[in-house]
């Protein structure tokens, strides 16, 4: 059963929206609507955990050795001199010894493998000569520390320490973790089922038919999929839909009994062609965003039942902004991770803008570049909302606040890596 969020979460509490209160707002009202389900370990890769997960024995699960070399008792080491030992056994990962050593000798032991009884401190065989037939003693030198080269039984993870929250996100890393507890599944929040929409007559998709007079190619929907799928939803796409307002009810209507999240680019403002939020005010709620932001501004969000509607922009750089600022982190929450607030890295400006208007948060596209004084970043030189290059050439986004009427070559600006957002650095 999935979950349900606050009736009417996306009343806007004032007509022109700075950043930081479309923030608040969601990040207040949003809670997560997915329900749990089993996954295998080998599919967990990006789900979010539903539970925390917890070590029922400790990490390494036995005391071993960290090299290849020869166990000792530091009892019979003289550290200033070293000793003579003779070698009594021979000890590999997975073939321990299960009785303990004749007293004052040496075992010759792999990487991995557990300790024998009573001894406690391995030497590099790099280290060591051994002599003998079958080297059957060997000399140890001098300067070794008890313990030396040993890895302790739970000394990467204690039994019954927490491992990770509910909440957490699994990354490759993690399997490991998981694996090494002896998990073979975990309990994950269920995938969101995310619908891609597009609207206007004016839109083909790419490789349908060439381009006719007033046409143009649906660039979000594709870029909509990639982003939606980096952010662990099961994404759908539901083709463009015409500018028509009976038929976009009717659409709307059968996609909001299917899934939990619906979301469109264009028709996001109140124009006479802009029909989904028509359609989406007679179905259920509607309340039109205008965001203090630039590029974006115009967003729009409601819900039908239990489906969320969100109305972004027409062009894509627009959507791509709107996305990851707020689609991103609502997606991230509604399925059961905690708000993910990007993290701004303070970058030195390979730029200048003399001046800007003051009063709304700009997002400028940016390049990481190599100067004389060290890593900076540089502002893709065109701003249009409609130019893709800029977003293909960018790192990340350079984070304006509203107050900035300038920036200086070397001044200090919030860079968003779009790491930050699971896509691939260039």
């Amino acid at each position: 059963m999935r979950g349900k969020i606050i009736d009417d979460c996306f009343r806007p509490a004032q007509a022109l929206m700075r950043h930081a209160d479309a923030i608040e707002l969601l990040r207040s009202r949003i809670a997560p609507i997915a329900p749990s389900e089993t996954v295998r370990l080998k599919a967990a890769l990006g789900r979010i955990l539903a539970r925390p997960v917890a070590a029922a024995h400790p990490v390494p699960a036995h005391t071993n050795s960290a090299v290849d070399g020869y166990a000792f008792a530091y009892r019979d080491y003289d550290r200033d001199s070293g000793a003579a030992f003779e070698v009594s056994a021979r000890a590999a990962a997975g073939h321990g010894l299960s009785v303990p050593p004749p007293p004052g000798t040496a075992v010759r032991i792999f990487t991995g493998a557990a300790m024998p009884p009573d001894l406690d401190t391995v030497a590099m065989q790099e280290d060591c000569t051994a002599t003998g037939g079958a080297a059957s003693r060997v000399r140890i030198p001098g300067g070794l520390k008890p313990g030396a080269n040993v890895r302790g039984a739970g000394e990467d993870v204690a039994a019954g320490a927490e491992l990770f929250a509910a909440g957490h996100v699994v990354r490759p890393q993690d399997l490991a973790a998981l694996a090494s507890i002896g998990l073979a599944e975990v309990d994950c929040f269920a995938r969101l089922r995310l619908a891609i929409v597009s609207t206007g007559d004016e839109l083909i998709r790419a490789g349908e038919a060439d381009l006719a007079s007033g046409q143009v190619y649906d660039a979000n929907a594709p870029m909509l999929g990639g982003l939606a799928a980096l952010a662990g939803c099961e994404a759908h796409d539901l083709g463009i839909w015409p500018d028509d307002a009976d038929e976009v009810r009717a659409r709307l209507a059968a996609a909001a009994e299917t899934f939990d999240v619906i979301l469109t680019s264009g028709g996001a403002s109140r124009g006479e062609e802009d029909h989904m939020g028509a359609a989406l005010a007679a179905l259920g709620s509607r309340h039109f965003w205008q965001l203090a932001i630039k590029p974006g501004r115009p967003m729009m969000f409601g819900q039908i039942g239990r489906s969320i509607v969100a109305g972004l922009p027409g062009n894509p750089v627009a959507v791509f902004v709107c996305f990851l600022m707020y689609v991103w982190p609502l997606l991230r929450r509604l399925s059961g991770a905690p708000w993910p607030e990007p993290r701004r890295i303070p970058m030195r400006a390979a730029f200048e803008l003399p001046g800007r208007k003051v009063g709304r948060r700009e997002f400028w596209r940016g390049m990481l570049v190599e100067t004389a004084d060290g890593p900076a970043v540089d502002k893709f030189a065109r701003d249009g909302s409609g130019l893709i290059t800029g977003l293909r050439m960018a790192d990340g986004l350079i984070d304006i606040p509203e107050e900035v009427d300038a920036v200086k070559r070397g001044d200090t600006v919030p860079f968003l890596p779009f790491t930050e957002f699971g896509i691939l650095g260039r």
